[in-house]
C-alpha cells in the first residue's frame, strides 16, 4: 500500500500547504502577481526618484541660502561687492560650483547708508535634475540681508 492509499484508509488528510500538483487557479495567481507587480513597479520607482530629486533639491537650496547669507555678512561688515561674492561663492562650495555672475549685490556700498541701511545678496543657481523625469532643470534662489555696519 503507497503513503497516500495509507492516509486515506487511516483518515490522516494530507496537508493542504503541499500540494501534489499545482492546479490552474494556482498558476493564474502567480501570474495575476507578476501583472499586478508591472503595474505597480513604475509608480514605486517614480515616487523613490521623485523623493531623491526633492531631497537633492533641498539641500542645494539650503545651501544657496547659507551662501547668500554669507555673502551678506560679508557685504555689511566689509563694504566690498567683490569680497560678497567671493565669500558666498566659497560658502557654496563643494555641494554647489557658483560663479560670480550667478550673485546679485546690492547696493553698491555700504558706507553712510545709515541705520537702515541693508545688504541684500540674491544667489540664483539653474539646478539639472538627474533623471529629467520632472524636467530639465528649476531655478533655485537664495537670499541674505544684513543691517550694513552690522
Amino acid at each position: 500500500m503507497d503513503k497516500v492509499s495509507a492516509r486515506r484508509s487511516s483518515g490522516i488528510a494530507a496537508p493542504a500547504s503541499q500540494p501534489a500538483y499545482a492546479t490552474k487557479g494556482q498558476r493564474r495567481e502567480r501570474g495575476a502577481a507578476a501583472v499586478e507587480f508591472a503595474l505597480v513597479m513604475p509608480l514605486l520607482l517614480i515616487l523613490i526618484l521623485g523623493i531623491a530629486e526633492f531631497g537633492r533639491a533641498y539641500n542645494i537650496q539650503t545651501t544657496l541660502s547659507a551662501a547668500a547669507r554669507e555673502g551678506a555678512r560679508v557685504m555689511a561688515l566689509q563694504s566690498s561687492q567683490s569680497e560678497a561674492r567671493q565669500a558666498a561663492i566659497a560658502a557654496a562650495n563643494p555641494a554647489v560650483t557658483l560663479s560670480a555672475g550667478q550673485i546679485s549685490v546690492s547696493p553698491s556700498t555700504c558706507l553712510g547708508g545709515g541705520a537702515t541701511a541693508t545688504a541684500t545678496v540674491i544667489v540664483t543657481y539653474p539646478m539639472p535634475f538627474i533623471t529629467n523625469f520632472f524636467g530639465a532643470s528649476i531655478t533655485l534662489t537664495g537670499k541674505g540681508v544684513m543691517r550694513c555696519n552690522g
